[in-house]
């Protein structure tokens, strides 16, 4: 049997390098995650500082940047990495997407230079953890609408405010939050212990049970002058990270579906019907070519503008094309691949549903697919949709 991957021979697209990276993610899931997500995931639990730590040993945190004790790697081994990551489950990959892609980019790209010689050695190595305080209860796909305030005081900035679904919150060490001030939209560097500051478990979570995920709440939150980032300046800065964040979901959703083809590749030659294994049916097989179909474009999409951005030509518009693509693509195929496991199929036994529910939530953060719709709409067009 061949890998549906090697249909298309996609090994051959990467260096040695990324497929070394590739490997060393995929034996790190196969030991310290596989063998117990359904358990998280029942319980709705991650040991996300441990884990964090393990990928700081790997060089996985913030690997696409320079300097600060990170890897520096290109954009196609961070999204092998993610692929690998995110085949395991989705709540890892967002841990680390989440500390090296918005975090610790944020801090790297618009941070002083006091701000990263604090924090990105320690980032990287997994010995603090980030959270990204974007969005808000009344300001998902609209961050323009943010109510998080902060207005000068002496030297100080004082912030008031509550972000919604900040993933890491209840772990970390230090957040980036975005406040509207007089100037404007800007972004600070929080640490956690700051008087004022605390969180709220979202609980009841049917998506990414193996995530931390919490409201963020600032109340009078007193910082010193220093505390802004001086180059994160209007909507433009906290759009960037995101954008930066959404390459790792263009390789990661696919990772999902690929594990979810397997497992059905794997169940349909081993369960039997009618006498014969139900991978013999014509049904199943056009299930696993149709699946087999959108992974091979999906990745090769991936690949493409991964390729771009190290190049730095990729655009706003394909990456929300590719982020598009493959978030639909792989949500599909779960959905397939659990027709094809039939009862079996909704059981932690197995990872198709689970895979499933957490691309629920994929589709819908760094930016929902009806809104990467309208960003491929107005490059279209030339008009924008949005309001």
């Amino acid at each position: 049997m061949t890998d549906p991957l090697e249909l298309a021979a996609i090994d051959s697209l990467f260096t040695e390098e990324e497929r070394d990276i590739r490997d060393t993610v995929r034996k790190f899931a196969a030991e310290q995650i596989r063998p117990h997500i359904a358990e998280w995931f029942a319980a709705g639990e991650l040991p996300a500082r441990e884990l964090a730590r393990e990928c700081g040993k790997l060089g996985l945190l913030g690997m696409h940047l320079e300097g600060y004790g990170c890897a520096g790697t290109g954009a196609v081994a961070y999204g092998l990495a993610c692929f690998e990551l995110e085949s395991a489950d989705s709540g890892v990959r967002s841990l680390v997407s989440v500390q090296g892609s918005l975090a610790m980019y944020a801090i790297r790209t618009f941070g002083s230079e006091e701000q990263r010689q604090r924090w990105l050695p320690a980032m990287a190595a997994g010995e603090a953890i980030g959270c990204f305080g974007l969005t808000e209860p009344d300001a998902g796909s609209d961050p323009g609408a943010m109510r998080t305030s902060a207005r000068r005081d002496g030297g100080d900035w004082i912030l008031n405010g509550e972000k919604m679904w900040i993933t890491n919150a209840a772990i970390a060490d230090v957040a980036v939050v975005w406040a509207r001030t007089d100037e404007g939209i800007r972004g600070f560097v929080v640490p956690m212990d700051t008087p004022g500051v605390s969180t709220l478990p979202v609980g009841h979570k049917l998506s990414l049970r193996a995530s931390v995920t919490s409201a963020l709440v600032l109340q009078d939150v007193r910082l010193p002058g220093d505390a802004i980032m001086p180059e994160a300046i209007g909507l433009r800065a906290p759009l960037k990270c995101l954008g930066e964040a959404r390459l790792g979901i263009v390789f990661g959703s696919l990772g999902a579906g690929y594990d979810c083809l397997r497992a059905a590749i794997d169940y349909a030659g081993s369960r039997e019907a009618f006498g014969k294994p139900i991978s013999g049916f014509q049904l199943t097989q056009e299930k696993l070519t149709e699946m087999t179909r959108g992974l091979v474009n999906g990745m090769l999409l991936a690949v493409h503008v991964g390729r771009l951005r190290e190049a730095g030509k990729a655009t706003p518009a394909q990456v929300s094309l590719a982020k598009l693509n493959n978030c639909e693509t792989a949500i599909s195929i779960a959905r397939t691949a659990r027709t094809i496991l039939g009862a079996n199929g909704v059981t932690l036994e197995y990872p198709v549903l689970r895979h499933a529910n957490n691309l629920e939530a994929v589709i819908t953060y760094e930016g929902t697919s009806e809104v990467h719709k309208l960003v491929v709409g107005q490059a279209l067009t030339g008009q924008a949709a949005f309001r």
